[in-house]
């Protein structure tokens, strides 16, 4: 089967024999991706055959080089299910337990009480905030070099939770980070060469790595692009933290690790089934992404009961790139979409697809919903305190987690949020008691007062529903820019 693909994924395209026209399918849907666009790479499996692989658009508009099936994506947090293999792979050796408390090999995590276990980590029911929270309102900006060290410092920081670990479900890459660490402890070497070992090279995956070196080549390698005013720019990504993301890999290797869960070669179906199985809470209820789409969390996968058909999917976004990976067991379905364009909507577009391919196979449907998001939020504070008015509002407010500071001012009654390394954050009123802004991702402000109604701080709420709290402090001399 190996060989097949390895065969079929290196040509231009693929005339598949299924009655559903999937070339005339995707032509369609990706007409406008052209020489100097960016693009997508496609790959569809059914059984043991390779039913489409086609690339649209180019790697890198500079160059003009086209996308093909083994151009290689950043695939964001698809990388989640191969550090959670890691992490099953060292507990079929018995070297680390679901059970254990993580800051036996995590002392970062050692505050908090109750321990956050292991299985915390995987399920995303640690409690932890997440990093891309922490790391922008600590003064990072997204052109920054971020690696695992960074994330880990930060997280040494922190004191509360959002909840105790076990108690609810809430997706935060905090935890994956975390996860790779781990294995590089226990492993004694890193997630990268651990993975290279035992899954990389074993299923042939030849142009596969986790990126944990910003400056390392990566051989033809697709760069990700924004939109702005019409035209694309280059995005920025000169991160090199890996567990949450930081996966590079191939549309082409993708499809040689989602074969290895029909035949395995490594693991077995023992490692395999447990891999697959729902996540939970400590109480045996299941890790809900959301209970009305029947939507559950496993181990860097979200599995889905849809028109009578099983489903595991996970996208990715980071730096521009887009990615979708999911697998209908039950049909022995994959679906792979790589993008390197920024507007591109992986789940719409894998979903969607795989919707109308198995059409004959599906459960008459129901009212479309809309499509989910691969996080979810935990809101547990009260109602806002309404905005105060500005010269009560102006001031200085600081996290010690973040060991980070802001000034909140006003130019002509327009609220501003200054920082010394992210500069002047415009914000305005959500006219819902908060203001709103974006430090790259959206937020919004939410002023804290003590029971005498006195001012004594706000929470930032990230676009996740993180919140992550500022003191008001004793005002300094800002006076502005």
């Amino acid at each position: 089967m190996f060989l097949l693909l390895a065969s079929l994924f290196s040509a231009p395209g693929f005339s598949q024999s299924s009655t559903y026209d999937i070339r005339q399918h995707f032509d369609r849907l990706y007409r406008d991706y052209e020489q100097d666009t960016p693009g997508v790479a496609v790959i569809v499996v059914e059984g043991d055959s390779l039913r489409f692989a086609e690339g649209y658009g180019s790697a890198n508009l500079e160059y003009g080089i086209p996308i093909d099936t083994g151009t290689v994506f950043q695939v964001g947090s698809v990388s989640k299910q191969f550090t959670a293999f890691a992490v099953y792979l060292l507990i079929a050796e018995g070297r680390i337990d679901l059970e254990e408390a993580a800051a036996r090999y995590l002392p970062e995590i050692s505050y908090f009480d109750p321990a956050i276990r292991i299985k915390h980590l995987l399920y995303h029911t640690s409690g932890l905030k997440d990093n891309l929270a922490l790391l922008t309102f600590a003064g990072y900006r997204v052109d920054d070099h971020i690696g695992n060290e960074d994330i880990l410092r930060l997280v040494a920081r922190q004191r509360e939770l959002n909840f105790p670990p076990g108690s609810a479900f809430q997706y935060s890459n905090t935890n994956y980070v975390l996860l790779a660490e781990l294995v590089k402890r226990v492993a004694g070497t890193s997630l990268d060469r651990f993975l290279r070992e035992r899954v990389f090279d074993p299923l042939g995956m030849d142009h596969t790595q986790f990126y944990d070196d910003h400056e390392r080549l990566v051989p033809n390698r697709a760069y990700g692009y924004d939109f702005e005013e019409g035209r694309f720019e280059k995005e920025v990504l000169n991160n090199s933290y890996v567990g949450s993301t930081g996966l590079f890999t191939t549309a082409a290797d993708l499809a040689k690790w989602a074969a290895n869960f029909y035949e395995p070669i490594v693991g077995d179906s023992t490692l395999i089934a447990a891999f697959n199985a729902p996540a939970t809470l400590d109480s045996g209820e299941p890790a809900w992404l959301d209970e009305s789409l029947d939507i559950r969390h496993a181990k860097g996968q979200f599995i889905r009961r849809y028109r009578g058909a099983t489903n595991y999917i996970h996208t990715g976004s980071d730096g521009g790139y887009r990615a979708f990976l999911g697998r209908w067991p039950e049909q022995r379905l994959t679906v792979i979409l790589l993008s390197n364009d920024i507007r591109f909507a992986p789940y719409p577009n894998g979903f969607g697809f795989a919707e109308s391919y198995l059409a004959s196979q599906l459960e008459p449907n129901r009212v479309i919903t809309p499509s989910p998001t691969d996080t979810a939020a935990v809101d547990l504070v009260p109602e806002p305190t309404p905005l105060p008015p500005p010269e009560q509002a102006a001031g200085t407010y600081r996290s010690d987690e973040l060991n980070s500071t802001f000034q909140l001012h006003f130019v002509d009654q327009e609220p501003i949020l200054s920082h010394f390394r992210l500069g002047d954050l415009p914000l305005e009123d959500n006219e819902a008691g908060r203001y709103r802004g974006v430090n790259y991702y959206s937020f919004e402000l939410e002023f804290v007062a003590d029971e005498t109604g006195g001012l004594t701080g706000f929470d930032v709420i990230d676009f996740r529903g993180e919140r992550l709290r500022f003191d008001r402090v004793q005002d300094s001399s800002f006076s502005g820019r």
